[in-house]
């Protein structure tokens, strides 16, 4: 599933970047704990430049616990970049956030010379939450929809720490169908924008192999079938989802999709370091 989403307040996110990269200390990038890699922006790393990186793993608490902490030690064999782990559920862990950014530009800071830091990360990963956080007031807008913040934005959160932010900025298409399904079940993606039929398929699939034990007390199953499509069917009866002649597969993967964002069916990674995943032919079925 080819992703093609950039809006042009991205396009002109990312050439305000390019414009005011010489002022900027140290990045702090904000990924999904849940799919580090796949929200990982490349653009990112190439406009940085090799400056200091802050790498903030967000929502962790819908991450899996395990995976989360070996992202961190894979993320952080990178040049010039730290990681920290943070929940929207425990506020102050960003507390930590401002002494460990002024570490990484020990030539800044004092009267007149603030760390200059620029946060950025895809859409819908929890920047503009951390942001408001941070400060103790709304600055940035917070929704469940992506690409809500739509202008580059600046603020002061002490005397020696400024703060610049911008829009979400995705890259222009994904290479890797993966990470594509990947975004799209994070929430990513708008809905508008996907298939949740594709999505709900690839998912299954995912659960069945990575965590089919908590997919299987999610929805009370004695044992999980051979197939994702089969599971669906599986899933579709307990929920309801019938329809003449079949499933109706579109309520059932939206079903799957949200309960999997809000953390019902548990703390689930989509990818891990170091570890291929392969998504399995899909049974062939007739929607008639």
């Amino acid at each position: 599933m080819q992703i093609h989403w950039y809006p042009g307040h991205m396009h002109k996110a990312q050439r305000q970047i390019r414009e005011i990269i010489h002022k900027v200390d140290v990045f702090i990038e904000v990924l999904d704990a849940r799919l580090p890699a796949s929200s990982m922006n490349p653009l990112l790393e190439e406009i940085r430049e090799g400056k200091p990186c802050l790498k903030i793993l967000s929502k962790t608490d819908l991450a899996d616990p395990v995976v989360t902490k070996a992202w961190q030690l894979e993320l952080e064999k990178m040049d010039g970049v730290k990681t920290l782990q943070i929940t929207t559920l425990q506020p102050e862990l960003a507390k930590k956030i401002p002494p460990l950014v002024k570490s990484m530009a020990p030539h800044r800071g004092g009267p007149g010379k603030p760390v200059r830091s620029m946060i950025v990360g895809m859409p819908n990963v929890g920047k503009s939450t951390l942001i408001n956080t941070l400060l103790g007031r709304k600055l940035a807008k917070v929704g469940n929809e992506p690409a809500v913040t739509k202008r580059q934005q600046k603020a002061m959160v002490d005397d020696d720490f400024q703060l610049m932010d911008t829009p979400g900025i995705m890259a222009p298409s994904s290479k890797n169908e993966l990470a594509g399904y990947r975004l799209a079940t994070s929430g990513a993606i708008r809905d508008t924008a996907m298939e949740y039929e594709d999505v709900g398929l690839f998912a299954v699939d995912y659960f069945m192999q990575r965590y089919p034990d908590l997919l299987a007390e999610r929805f009370n199953l004695a044992e999980l079938p051979e197939t994702g499509y089969q599971c669906m069917e599986m899933l579709a009866a307990k929920r309801g989802c019938l329809r003449k002649g079949g499933i109706d597969l579109h309520k059932i993967s939206e079903i799957l999709v949200k309960e999997y964002r809000s953390g019902k069916l548990g703390r689930i990674s989509l990818e891990e370091p170091g570890k291929e995943y392969t998504y399995r032919d899909l049974e062939i079925y007739d929607q008639t």
